[in-house]
């Protein structure tokens, strides 16, 4: 409910509910509650605790992939990268802001080095729907499929 209201762009009660659930036990929901709580008070002009760590950067730029605000996803994201280079987890997550942010050149940039640090992502990369408006650039096949191009 809280996303929800989030998407409807109804921070205060989104906020509401969010911090509720930042007291919960299970540590992931607690910390994606967190990290929401903090996107309204930022939509809402009250600005939430500064992020500190390369983790804490990624976990606010998921938080903002998920709400389709690509452009603040990429900078949170950058700046885990800046933070803690090599993070596949990262790269990844920047493929695919800058993917559905329309920058297919960066997209293909960012998944090559994903998938160079964790071949594994290409699994990954070949059923994420976030993928789907580069599927047809031939680039792409060249990346999810290496050992066809050869």
């Amino acid at each position: 409910m809280g996303l929800r209201a989030f998407h409807r762009q109804n921070y205060h009660k989104a906020a509401d509910i969010f911090a509720k659930l930042v007291g919960s036990e299970a540590r992931d929901v607690a910390e994606r509650a967190h990290m929401h709580l903090r996107l309204c008070r930022q939509k809402m002009g009250r600005a939430g605790p500064t992020p500190k760590s390369a983790d804490d950067y990624y976990t606010l730029g998921v938080a903002c992939l998920n709400a389709r605000e690509y452009g603040l996803a990429i900078e949170h994201l950058s700046k885990a990268d800046k933070m803690k280079s090599h993070q596949d987890h990262v790269q990844y997550a920047l493929a695919v802001s800058h993917a559905l942010g329309g920058n297919p050149d960066a997209a293909f940039a960012h998944l090559e080095t994903a998938f160079a640090l964790r071949p594994e992502n290409r699994i990954h990369a070949r059923r994420d729907e976030d993928f789907q408006g580069l599927a047809a650039d031939p680039r792409f096949r060249r990346l999810i499929y290496p050992a066809a191009s050869s």
